[in-house]
């Protein structure tokens, strides 16, 4: 699967975990986490 920021490829695994809108995206660091979690719209289109 990849990180919906930075398109770096992580698993289900990886500590940096967010739900929204009823799916569990994944990050490969806590900056993308927080990149997400501050805009969800922006990468999930």
């Amino acid at each position: 699967m990849e990180d919906p920021v930075c398109g770096m490829k992580v698993d289900e695994n990886s500590e940096f975990s967010s739900d929204y809108d009823g799916r569990v995206y994944y990050f490969c660091s806590a900056d993308c986490k927080k990149k997400f979690d501050l805009n969800p719209v922006k990468y999930t289109r």
